[in-house]
């Protein structure tokens, strides 16, 4: 399994390796929603984990723009906000999942479940 992780913060994106290194053969990673497509396009990561509140380009409009162009994409948003606009939001911009940051091992069940 590949992973790309798209956060613009290095602890978490550190967290989420740690959490992850195991079950993964290679983990990507990009700071911002405007490089999440280019490193989409290049890696083909299998999972895609995507914060939503970035400088440049938020997960949600990263998120859509992988999706149209990779209907196919996983994309799980990972972010702060435990709100339903966001949820709904995020659903609707094609993510296939949601987790809120203080729930890591929730994500670990959630892939889980998703590759079944």
């Amino acid at each position: 399994m590949t992973m790309l992780i798209v956060d613009d913060s290095k602890p978490i994106r550190e967290i989420v390796k740690r959490l992850f290194k195991h079950k993964a053969s290679y983990i990507y990673e990009c700071e911002d929603g405007a490089e999440a497509f280019a490193s989409y396009e290049q890696h083909h990561p299998d999972w895609v984990l995507m914060d939503i509140a970035m400088k440049q380009v938020d997960g949600i409009t990263a998120t859509k723009n992988i999706i149209a162009v990779y209907p196919h994409a996983r994309i799980i948003i990972l972010t702060q906000y435990d709100d339903p606009f966001f949820r709904e939001e995020a659903k609707i911009a094609g993510a296939c999942g949601y987790v809120v940051k203080e729930n890591l091992m929730e994500l670990n069940l959630m892939l889980e479940q998703i590759k079944k």
